[in-house]
């Protein structure tokens, strides 16, 4: 079967109100991460930024990688057991609530996004799964996601929680993106811990060329973010060591990339909520 009649027999079965002449921000990732769950749309996106940088895929992996160990953190160490994993796409190898899992079973993770099809993805999926959820909601609107019913159910705000913004605040402007990163710590119960990373601008040239083909290629997004503007991101948190560094250099394992060829493009940290 050709990719296009993979997608017509796709499209047969999704509610006619999913445009897929749109490129979605969870397929094109699923695109360069290598899945299946996208379409021509999400796939011509992607054109200008493989011009532009042969190894974007790479970047999505140093997300999925840093997102790994983050989890591991939060789980093993920092002792978080709920988590909401905001922008967090179309299921992949290594899902968060897996990754938990592996740690203890009785974590529960909320997954939000804003697309439909990751819904009907993410429940099809958890269709076996008790501590497991997945909502659509918008990450610009805090009260969309924390006031939620299905939230409520699984998450005590009494208790310390994660929130995971791996991948999510660069699709949003400047002005937007800390409105939106102060109104969900302002959400977050003391001792909680938010993890986000975002596309850097470490005056690389490839950064403003790579960010040029997000905005310009048909994505209409991406924004590289300097060292300053991401530390803005983490205002009125405490940092985990070893802070915000490139993403492959936050707590490496065997499994970390040495020589990712997209190292300095890609930075993140956790930060916690003081008590």
């Amino acid at each position: 079967m050709s990719a296009q009649e993979r997608d017509e027999a796709v499209a047969a079965d999704l509610p006619p109100e999913i445009d897929l002449s749109i490129p979605s921000i969870a397929r094109v990732y699923d695109y360069v991460l290598g899945g299946k769950e996208n379409f021509e749309a999400d796939r011509r996106a992607t054109d200008a930024m493989f011009r532009t940088v042969p190894e974007t895929s790479q970047l999505a992996k140093d997300n999925r990688n840093h997102l790994r160990r983050g989890i591991r953190y939060l789980v093993e160490e920092a002792g978080v057991r709920q988590i909401i994993d905001i922008g967090s796409g179309l299921p992949t190898v290594g899902n968060v609530h897996e990754l938990a899992h592996a740690v203890d079973p009785s974590v529960r993770v909320v997954y939000v996004d804003i697309d439909p099809i990751v819904l009907a993805h993410g429940r099809s999926l958890l269709a076996n799964e008790t501590t497991t959820t997945v909502i659509v909601a918008d990450i610009r609107d805090a009260s969309s996601i924390f006031d939620h019913p299905t939230v409520k159910e699984f998450i005590n705000f009494d208790e310390p929680l994660a929130v995971i913004c791996a991948s999510i605040i660069h699709h949003l402007d400047d002005d937007i993106a800390y409105s939106t990163t102060e109104a969900i710590k302002d959400r977050l119960p003391a001792g909680s811990y938010m993890l986000i990373s975002n596309f850097l601008d470490d005056d690389e040239p490839r950064a403003k060329e790579l960010e040029r083909a997000f905005l310009e290629g048909g994505l209409g997004t991406g924004r590289f973010r300097t060292w300053e503007e991401m530390r803005r991101l983490y205002d009125g948190l405490e940092l985990v060591e070893p802070g915000l560094v490139y993403a492959n250099d936050w707590r490496p394992d065997k499994k970390t990339p040495t020589e990712s060829p997209t190292h300095t493009l890609y930075a993140g940290a956790i930060g916690r909520k003081p008590s």
